[in-house]
C-alpha cells in the first residue's frame, strides 16, 4: 500500500510500489493487492484493517509517510491497528540503513501484527524502501510460517 497525498490524487507516479512488488516477486511472494491512499490516518487504518481482517493477507507492506513532514502519519495510523508490535524488524531496517546514510535514523516506520497479518512500514523513497525490504526479507519466510500456524521447533539450526 502506497501512502501519498500526491500519488493518491494522480499528481505523482508511485515508483516505490512497483519496485517493491518486483522485489517481493523475486523472493517468491505473490502480491494480490495494491492500493494508494492519501496521508489520512482514518483511511490508512481502514485499509490496514481491510487487508488483515477481511482479506486475511499474511503480509502488508506500506510505503511512505514515515518521515518528519506534518502529513507523515503512517506509523501512528499503523500503531492504531496493530495488536502486537514487532520492533526488531524496524530496528534492523534502521540499523542497516545507518550503514548507508545517517538519515536512516529519521525513519519512524514501525512493524506489527494484527491477527495473522504482519504489517511493515517502509519509507516512500524507492531506494530506501528497497534497501529496507531487502534487510528484512531473509527473516520473513520463517516469521510468516509461524504467524500462519507452523508449530515446528524454532530452536532447530538455520
Amino acid at each position: 500500500m502506497t501512502i501519498s497525498d500526491k500519488a493518491s490524487q494522480g499528481r505523482r507516479e508511485d515508483t516505490a510500489g512497483p519496485l517493491l512488488v518486483e522485489m517481493l516477486a523475486e523472493y517468491g511472494f505473490t502480491v494480490t493487492q495494491q492500493d494508494t491512499v492519501p496521508d489520512e490516518p482514518d483511511q490508512i487504518a481502514a485499509m490496514l484493517k481491510h487487508y488483515a481482517d477481511e482479506l486475511k493477507l499474511p503480509l502488508v507492506i506500506t510505503s511512505g509517510g514515515t518521515g518528519f513532514s506534518p502529513r507523515d502519519i503512517t506509523p501512528e495510523a499503523t500503531a492504531s491497528v496493530i495488536q502486537r508490535p514487532v520492533p526488531g524488524l524496524a530496528e534492523a531496517m534502521r540499523a542497516e540503513g545507518l550503514k548507508i546514510t545517517p538519515r536512516a535514523m529519521l525513519s519512524r516506520g514501525i512493524c506489527g501484527l494484527r491477527g495473522a497479518t504482519l504489517i511493515i512500514n517502509l519509507p516512500g523513497s524507492p531506494k530506501a524502501a528497497l534497501e529496507n525490504l531487502e534487510t528484512v526479507l531473509p527473516s520473513l519466510e520463517h516469521g510468516l510460517e509461524k504467524l500462519c500456524g507452523d508449530d515446528s521447533d524454532c530452536a532447530r539450526p538455520l
